[in-house]
């Protein structure tokens, strides 16, 4: 492996910035100091005016493989990922067939370790009748059980309340929700076909996945959470009224229960949908402006912990059909830390706040092992972002397989300039360097 000497850049961690140097040997970060002599003969990166932070780690999105390829698969949506300075990924069992064995999980870590140029790990999939397979799953390696207590991709919905109470109490493990009532959906859904037919429109998205239908569903896990002292992270928190569920009395590592906040939910509202239609169409929707500002406040307060991006994609072909067909969901993970950024920038998070966020809450949240922080000992997982160099995004530019994107035409005033995966330079130039694997990321018990 190549030894780096990062020179000059701006450190962004842990709650402070400041001017250094990092030194990378044998895939960790062996230094970090005001000044670092190039004793080792080392590849000296000048990082004068760039910002030097830890890779993000995401943990939820939706890579499609097995099963699901046509719309993305681990190669491409991790090399979209490292793009974006994303060097960490958790993803979801809702791909063809369901990660609901161990074996059926263990298929995926294999193409993983063949393919993905992030660190990765996959959650273990629960289903109404596979309490016992789930309970096998080892808490070392897997970061953790995903439950979808409301339908969405993949038809996974647990709603049997045996089961339910039969994984909050036995499993030890932290356990992943998609919250959405389903009841509540369906009689919201049957009001809106019976005035429009087969052609209702996708500004009544947020009102059939309503706030109510959300709040329903969350509430229930964290009183579930809190009957059985469980591991509860609600993922894409959509509600002003949710947040309140959450409490920021007590340090990240002393929480049982946990939440996370979206791009899609800080970024867009239900204004959006005239211009962005089906492009926005996520489960739980993009609702109000006020929900918007209350996961913003939740998040900064830190009732919400962690800043994830619910990556999803479907082909142009999926979401150009009408509302009932087009399928939820949207590609997020090459541009999500801009747009973080570009929310900094615009005075509504601190910098520092965004390393926390993206990088360090996951890190903390999860127990992952030497991951989310700049520390010496660590692995480098590092991203360097110019503050002075604009990006535009647009078709050209895109390394998603399904070819689109929400932001398209968006113009961010950050670039990501490189991106570190294990101490390997896996991104330079806007080109994907294929010289590493990424590795699966292991937790503390």
């Amino acid at each position: 492996m190549k030894t780096y000497l990062i020179k000059n850049g701006k450190i962004i961690n842990e709650g402070r910035s400041f001017y250094g140097d990092l030194l990378i040997r044998n895939g960790i970060i062996e230094r970090i100091d005001s000044q670092i002599d190039n004793k080792h003969n080392a590849e000296e990166i000048n990082a004068e005016g760039l910002l030097i932070m830890p890779g993000c780690i995401d943990d939820q999105v939706h890579f499609r493989e097995p099963g699901l390829t046509h719309k993305g698969n681990i190669a491409t949506e991790s090399r979209a990922a490292v793009a974006g300075g994303i060097t960490s990924f958790m993803e979801m069992p809702n791909t063809v067939p369901n990660a609901l064995t161990q074996e059926l999980l263990q298929e995926k870590y294999n193409i993983a370790a063949r393919s993905s140029l992030a660190n990765y790990s996959f959650f273990m999939g629960a289903s109404n009748d596979n309490l016992e397979e789930v309970l096998k799953t080892n808490p070392e390696n897997v970061c953790g059980i995903k439950v979808f207590m409301g339908s969405s991709t993949g038809n996974m919905l647990v709603d049997n309340e045996t089961t339910l109470e039969g994984l909050f109490s036995r499993s030890e493990m932290l356990i992943a929700t998609h919250c959405e009532d389903e009841e509540t959906i369906k009689a919201n859904f049957a009001k809106y076909q019976e005035q429009y037919g087969e052609n209702i429109p996708i500004t009544a998205h947020p009102l059939i996945r309503s706030a109510e239908a959300c709040y329903l569903s969350s509430s229930m896990a964290v009183r579930l959470a809190k009957k059985h002292s469980t591991r509860l992270h609600i993922l894409h928190i959509s509600t002003e009224k949710e947040t309140h569920l959450f409490d920021n009395s007590i340090p990240l590592e002393q929480k049982k229960i946990t939440a996370e906040a979206c791009i899609h939910h800080l970024w867009f509202t239900d204004a959006d949908y005239s211009k962005k239609g089906n492009f926005i169409k996520w489960n739980p929707a993009v609702k109000t402006d006020v929900d918007r500002d209350g996961i913003w406040k939740a998040l900064l307060d830190n009732r919400i912990d962690v800043i994830a991006t619910d990556h999803a994609p479907h082909t142009l072909e999926e979401k150009k059909q009408g509302y009932m067909k087009a399928p939820s969901g949207g590609p997020l993970v090459q541009h999500a830390l801009l747009a973080m950024l570009e929310k900094s920038k615009e005075g509504l998070i601190p910098l520092e706040r965004v390393v926390e966020k993206m990088a360090h809450a996951p890190a903390v949240l999860f127990r992952i092992k030497n991951r989310g922080f700049l520390r010496e000992g660590y692995h480098a997982d590092i991203v360097l972002v110019n503050p002075n160099k604009t990006s535009t995004v647009s078709k050209d530019n895109l390394l998603y397989k399904c070819g689109w994107s929400p932001f398209e035409g968006t113009t961010f005033s950050n670039s990501i300039d490189r991106t570190f995966v294990n101490g390997n330079l896996v991104f330079e130039n806007n080109c994907i360097l294929e010289n590493s694997t990424g590795s699966r990321m292991l937790f503390n018990v």
